[in-house]
């Protein structure tokens, strides 16, 4: 067997790459750990309680109107209110929510059109903190961070 024989992938493997990678790139919204483009549907407005959607979840969330990016997400809900937290890192989906606050959310099949709020004061921090430690073993306490990237998303 020749070296260039050795390393010619197989028709199955071609196949099953080009699959993939449709419907990977085929996805208007975000697919798994991978961001995506606008989600698809009429956004609704903003309920005024979130308790509906559980103490938390995951969802999709959508930034940059201009040119739409979007990310699967945890969110937490304190007080009827919805937060997303990217923790101590300013991710891309966080410039963008700096440079245009506006966002949609999609949480079991229902897009919400919101406006992204920075949270800073540590009363607020405090009372994530807890709830969101608690709410896996995997999430850090977000207080321990130099920088926080905590947003509180509300009606428009």
């Amino acid at each position: 067997m020749s070296i260039r024989s050795a390393f010619r992938p197989s028709g199955a493997l071609v196949a099953s790459a080009v699959v993939c990678l449709s419907i990977l790139f085929g996805c208007s919204g975000p697919f798994a750990v991978f961001p995506g483009g606008e989600l698809e549907g009429e956004g609704r407005p903003a309920p005024e309680d979130w308790s509906f959607a559980g103490d938390y979840g995951t969802a999709q969330l959508e930034t940059a109107a201009e040119e739409p990016y979007s990310v699967n997400i945890a969110y937490t809900v304190l007080g009827g209110r919805v937060y997303v937290n990217a923790g101590g890192t300013e991710t891309r989906w966080v410039k963008n929510m700096n440079a245009n606050p506006e966002v949609r959310l999609r949480v079991d099949g229902t897009l919400y059109e919101l406006r992204a709020e920075r949270v800073q004061d540590a009363e607020t921090i405090r009372e994530f903190a807890v709830a969101w430690t608690d709410q896996s073993v995997f999430r850090r306490d977000p207080t321990g961070y130099d920088e926080l990237w905590l947003y509180r998303l509300v009606a428009r």
